[in-house]
């Protein structure tokens, strides 16, 4: 049998060490710049609710990573200015009501574009597409207008109706449902004699979970954080969502830091929990219908 003389083995051994050393440094330099990275995007939110902790006067003057002892005393002073929590109550009304009918009708656009033949289709996908190059400040002076012909101003439906009608999630779903869904369980469930409605209800809407999941946060997320449309459309201060409520503060108060702060954190707590908890989730449907796709 053919041995492997010493001078041999030690210059094997060589090799893998060096591999094995260049394998450990590339991955101690990935994981430092991650690490780095990580610090960098966690520093802002830290740095916020440390200050939503401090006065105005401390704010001003003095930069720190400890937190202070006025943190009761914002809240106080917000509390008396407005109603942080029913701002909160609305935002949370809004973008719920917002991401459902968003999410259900978008499912449902979807479908009649994917599985259903007629005539003027892509024409009318195209259109759809070209309205996702429109900003949607353009809209406001006409949505404005015709919620005021129909009486609608000021009113939550003024808000969550154009929500429901988003062309990115018709554009996504179609997308998913291109690839993820044969047209022969369509086909089943009308010859077994479902109806359209019952075989999107039953059948499709649950295999789509994994892109309706991700595209769920994200509409949700974008619905909180809308401010420039409830700011038009709304004109009561007890319909006001979160984000308008904070503005208010700002503006009609003065420049109080801490409380701002403080409104601040409030507003986006929602959104870091929806990431801490589905994270995995955003990630993992993305992916999905990345590789599907």
């Amino acid at each position: 049998m053919p041995t492997v003389k010493p001078v041999e083995q030690q210059k094997v051994t060589l090799q893998q060490y060096d591999t094995v050393r260049r394998l450990t440094l590339g991955k101690v330099i990935i994981y430092l710049c991650l690490i780095s990275l990580a610090v960098l995007c966690i520093i802002p939110f830290y740095l916020m609710l440390i200050y939503s902790t401090h006065n105005n006067a401390t704010i001003a003057s003095t930069f720190t990573f400890l937190p202070g002892p006025f943190l009761l005393d914002n809240y106080t002073n917000m509390a008396s200015k407005i109603n942080i929590w029913r701002g909160f109550a609305n935002s949370f009304f809004i973008a719920g009501t917002s991401t459902v009918l968003s999410l259900y009708i978008g499912s449902l656009t979807a479908y009649g574009f994917a599985k259903f033949k007629f005539k003027g289709r892509n024409w009318l996908f195209l259109f759809l597409l070209a309205t996702m190059m429109v900003p949607g400040q353009l809209a406001l002076i006409g949505m404005y207008r015709l919620f005021s012909t129909l009486g609608l101003l000021d009113s939550y439906a003024a808000i969550i109706l154009p929500a429901a009608a988003n062309a990115f999630n018709v554009f996504f779903i179609k997308q998913f449902m291109e690839s993820s869904i044969p047209d022969e369980i369509i086909e089943s469930a009308r010859v077994d004699g479902a109806g359209e409605f019952r075989t999107f209800n039953q059948i499709v809407l649950p295999i789509l979970g994994p892109a309706i999941s991700a595209l769920g946060i994200f509409t949700f997320i974008g619905s909180w954080n809308n401010f420039l449309t409830p700011l038009v459309l709304f004109f009561s201060l007890d319909k006001y969502p979160l984000p308008v409520l904070v503005a208010l503060v700002q503006g009609y108060y003065g420049m109080d830091y801490g409380l701002l702060y403080l409104g601040v954190a409030i507003s986006i707590l929602p959104i870091i929990i929806v990431f801490a908890i589905f994270s995995r989730q955003i990630i993992g449907s993305v992916a999905l219908g990345a590789v599907k796709g």
